[in-house]
């Protein structure tokens, strides 16, 4: 396994919108295990694949408190059920550092494959069920700094540039 390099905002590569997986084979399940390591390693609680440069629908995720219940969506599809919707704080690996209120609906049914290639199918709610979200939109080239406003999106911007500078 191996840490991967997570980019970045306002790197354009995040704008990719992914691909489907034709098949889950040992390369994805490779790829799985990299973006668990470099999801725990961060330390973050959901990475798409996406943000390291691989533009595949791969999902990785682990919202438990001892970090020890991954969870891995393979071709992910959302839909959207009735029951409201809810502000949550977001932040993201990729915007390192900055955390901002996003409304997003609070059910949602998931249906993907596992990292065996089996079709599963669940109904989350609460953070899973934004933390899903948030990962697939990744997927589709989209940041929760979408959701903000053009002035807090380009403060965000400014000051990740700034330090990205300072870095090299």
């Amino acid at each position: 396994m191996a840490v991967l390099t997570i980019l970045e905002f306002p790197d354009p590569r995040l704008r990719t919108r992914a691909k489907p997986v034709a098949t889950v084979d040992e390369r994805i399940r490779t790829l799985i295990d990299d973006m668990l390591e470099t999801m725990y390693a961060a330390p973050g609680i959901g990475l798409a694949a996406s943000q390291v440069d691989v533009h595949e629908r791969v999902v990785v995720m682990d919202i438990s408190d001892e970090g020890n219940a991954p969870l891995v969506f393979v071709n992910p599809v959302v839909e959207v059920l009735e029951g409201g919707f809810r502000d949550y704080e977001e932040g993201c690996l990729s915007v390192p550092g900055f955390y901002d209120i996003v409304t997003r609906p609070d059910h949602i049914r998931v249906s993907a494959l596992d990292r065996n290639g089996e079709p599963f199918e669940m109904i989350p709610d609460g953070l899973l069920a934004v933390c899903i979200q948030h990962e697939l939109d990744h997927l589709e080239g989209k940041l929760f700094v979408d959701y903000l406003s053009p002035l807090k999106r380009q403060r965000i911007r400014q000051k990740l540039e700034k330090l990205q500078r300072q870095r090299a």
